[in-house]
């Protein structure tokens, strides 16, 4: 079977990665533990297609330490157990993935894929091999780690937030996969492929490499817009929950809540109970969307969208599938309203611009004597019309009702 074209492709430097400047651009975080030798436990978070998994296997190869891979989808502890024995027992014998020996070597490198797939005792297990040196973890997610990794785990590692590609960075991949193939691309097509795409380099290679196929792409007979269109439609529906359909049904699911189509919402629904996704997933998106979408609109969402949630963890398939287009249609129905959530993440940008402010003292806790001293509590009244941010932000308005 022949290799498809973005393994072929995958880089096997930091000089080779596109994107994620932010990370390993020189004197940035990624770039610097590769220079130092000085890899840490990190967790990778990030849409598909970014290079969470090429950039665990470029860590390791340019470190020089062992390298194993799990996907927590289908992993257990048996398979952790296995590779921390295979590492304690430092044989002699033992190669890296990459061909390089074993002996002297740093902390193994584990990388987990879809790390929030391990439940919380799976993840217990990782905690003493992590804390020893003996696992260099390197888990990769599509979701918040905060709410899908345990506090303990967390505290361990470093999380790294791994942006969409730009579209410049796709032709670049594309450019890239145009010389493996010796082929070509006409501006429009690479215009097109960049945009539909949308930041997942894995999308783009996996069509062009398709249409490439079909019509028999060459230098002198370039890929065209029409070619990657057709190419397009003649590929097999299908879901795949850990592929490029999963995102994309999910996508669609809650951009048709979103614009109140509820006929398309419980299609998608469908598509995706059909298939067997974890009905937890759906009804956790749900929850999401019921305070980023519906919000002040209709503040009671989110008490349903909860009910759902726990109606799914109490019951499960196949009833909860009718707990699920309840839910729906009551979502997808409900007037919306996103100025809870614009308002909270301008107010978090500004955090993130002007770091910890100084709280006016009226506002401040004051559990001692010294601290009523230097005025903190003073002044404070519990019903008042007056500013309570920070001086340098006196006057700012976050949130506007919708």
């Amino acid at each position: 079977m022949t290799q498809p074209l973005a393994d072929r492709l995958r880089p096997e430097t930091l000089a080779d990665f596109v994107g994620q400047k932010h990370l390993v651009g020189p004197g940035k975080p990624l770039y610097l533990a590769v220079q130092n030798n000085e890899v840490h436990s990190m967790i990778f978070w990030g849409p598909p297609g970014v290079g969470k998994t090429t950039l665990a296997r470029i860590i390791a190869r340019q470190t020089g330490r062992q390298f194993f891979a799990l996907s927590a989808v289908a992993a257990g502890k048996d398979d952790v157990r296995a590779i921390v024995e295979q590492v304690s027992a430092k044989a002699p014998a033992q190669r890296t993935l990459f061909n390089a020996p074993v002996a002297g070597a740093p902390g193994a490198i584990l990388f987990l894929d879809e790390i929030h797939r391990f439940n919380k005792a799976q993840q217990d297990y990782l905690l003493p091999y992590v804390e020893d040196g003996t696992l260099v973890l390197i888990g990769a997610t599509t979701e918040n780690p905060s709410f899908e990794v345990i506090a303990a785990l967390l505290s361990r590692a470093q999380v790294y937030v791994l942006e969409s590609l730009t579209h410049e960075d796709i032709k670049e991949i594309v450019r890239r996969g145009l010389t493996a193939l010796e082929a070509a691309i006409t501006p429009e097509a690479e215009d097109f492929l960049a945009e539909f795409a949308n930041g997942d380099a894995r999308q783009a290679l996996n069509l062009l490499e398709a249409a490439a196929r079909l019509y028999g792409a060459s230098a002198s007979q370039p890929i065209t817009l029409d070619n990657l269109r057709d190419a397009l439609q003649s590929k097999r529906l299908r879901y795949d929950k850990q592929g490029e359909e999963h995102y994309n049904t999910i996508s669609a699911f809650i951009k048709s809540m979103r614009a109140s189509s509820v006929d398309a919402a419980l299609y998608y629904l469908a598509r995706m109970v059909d298939a067997g996704e974890d009905p937890l997933f759906i009804a956790r998106r749900m929850v999401i969307f019921a305070s980023e979408d519906i919000g002040m609109a209709q503040p009671t969402a989110l008490v349903v969208a909860n009910e759902v949630f726990r109606a799914c963890e109490t019951i499960g398939y196949p009833e909860c599938q009718i707990n699920l287009a309840h839910g729906v249609v009551y979502l997808a129905s409900a007037p919306k309203d996103r100025s809870a959530c614009d308002s909270y993440f301008a107010a978090l940008e500004d955090v993130q611009r002007f770091g910890s402010l100084e709280i006016p003292l009226s506002l401040r806790n004051a559990p001692t004597r010294l601290m009523k001293e230097l005025g903190y509590g003073q002044g404070y009244e519990a019903y008042t019309d007056a500013d309570l941010l920070p001086e340098k932000l006196r006057g700012k308005r976050y949130y506007r009702k919708g």
